[in-house]
């Protein structure tokens, strides 16, 4: 039976068409070693302490600069696990698809899917396909549940942070949620965005060899760089963080396109960057192993936590002034991630 150009109900059904498209597309394409034969579970083991995560992606449009929806699946839900302290090993893909989608680009979402499991060195153990009708779904719509293994004992939360430790970013903020919205509404400006999807666990596994010197770390995706600081103190009584807006690195495109469109680059999310606090004696240390990778190369110490503002985010402006970040606030924009 020939295969449907697009994605039609019946592939959803559990008759002849999803079997088609299951054994003769989606598993050849994500079959390992993991996962040797199509059942309704798949056994793994795993050792020592276990992290867990899940994520969805509706990131519209699901192919844009620097990524899609299949990469940004498999990076986003590893990234979750790399910030937490583990090494991401296995991973479910949910798909839930609308009637129309081209199989072609099914076919093209899931070898990106394959790619970046290669390269996060991950294995798929289980999947599941669901069809919805015309105008119910948005396309292509990925979900992903992750397993990771714990790289130590020494575990990562804001109750680690202290007054004194250092602020640092691990590259240019904004570049994700830019590229997104150019390739959304055709903005001419958009040639020159690209997303900033990326693997972070190799720069994680190298902060984490700080030990206790690493307090926190966390990827700034929804929400931007603005919405990890507050997470980090809003629930403190002790301490506050005081970051300088010119510290962080910005790519020229990125302030421009944000200055145009009045939005502000810390707020916008990134698929690629994370913050992390550590102990103000650490910081060259953590700087010097971030720099050591591509993805790390501008990183830098973008401020301080204080014990002046306890539960605020101070923002010194470019301008020279002061005022609040607060958690950013609004529908910002939809369908990033």
């Amino acid at each position: 039976m020939k295969s449907p150009e697009r994605i039609i109900l019946e592939h959803g059904s559990g008759g002849a068409l999803s079997r088609q498209l299951t054994e003769e597309m989606i598993y050849p394409i994500l079959q390992n070693e993991a996962y040797p034969e199509l059942a309704d579970a798949t056994a793994f083991e795993i050792r020592g302490r276990t992290f867990i995560t899940t994520d969805t992606y509706v990131v519209d449009p699901p192919f844009f600069p620097g990524g899609d929806i299949g990469t940004l699946g498999v990076f986003g839900t590893c990234n979750d696990l790399a910030v937490c302290g583990a090494r991401a090993r296995f991973l479910s893909l949910g798909l839930v698809l609308e009637e129309g989608f081209p199989t072609a680009d099914l076919r093209r979402a899931l070898e990106s899917v394959r790619l970046a499991c290669e390269q996060s060195g991950v294995l798929v153990l289980s999947g599941d396909t669901k069809v919805v009708p015309t105008g119910k779904g948005g396309g292509i719509f990925l979900n992903t549940t992750g397993i990771g293994e714990a790289l130590g004992d020494h575990y990562l939360s804001v109750r680690n942070i202290q007054s004194g430790d250092a602020v640092l970013v691990s590259g240019p903020v904004g570049n994700h949620g830019l590229a997104i919205l150019a390739a959304r509404e055709g903005l001419k400006i958009g040639a020159s965005l690209r997303s900033d999807c990326a693997p972070l666990f190799p720069l994680c596994e190298a902060l984490y060899g700080l030990g206790r010197e690493l307090r926190f770390m966390r990827d700034a995706t929804r929400g931007g760089a603005a919405a990890v600081l507050n997470e980090a103190v809003s629930h403190s009584e002790e301490f506050g963080l005081e970051v300088d807006e010119t510290a962080f690195p910005i790519s020229g495109i990125v302030a421009a396109a944000s200055d145009l469109l009045g939005l502000n680059p810390l707020e916008i999310a990134n698929e690629g960057v994370m913050i992390a606090v550590v102990a103000q004696r650490a910081s060259d240390e953590a700087l010097s192993l971030l720099r050591s990778f591509e993805a790390g190369r501008e990183a830098c110490q973008v401020g301080i936590v204080s014990d002046g503002y306890p539960g605020r985010v101070i923002l010194e402006t470019a301008v020279g002034g002061r005022r609040i970040l607060d958690l950013p606030r609004g529908l910002l924009l939809p369908r990033i991630c």
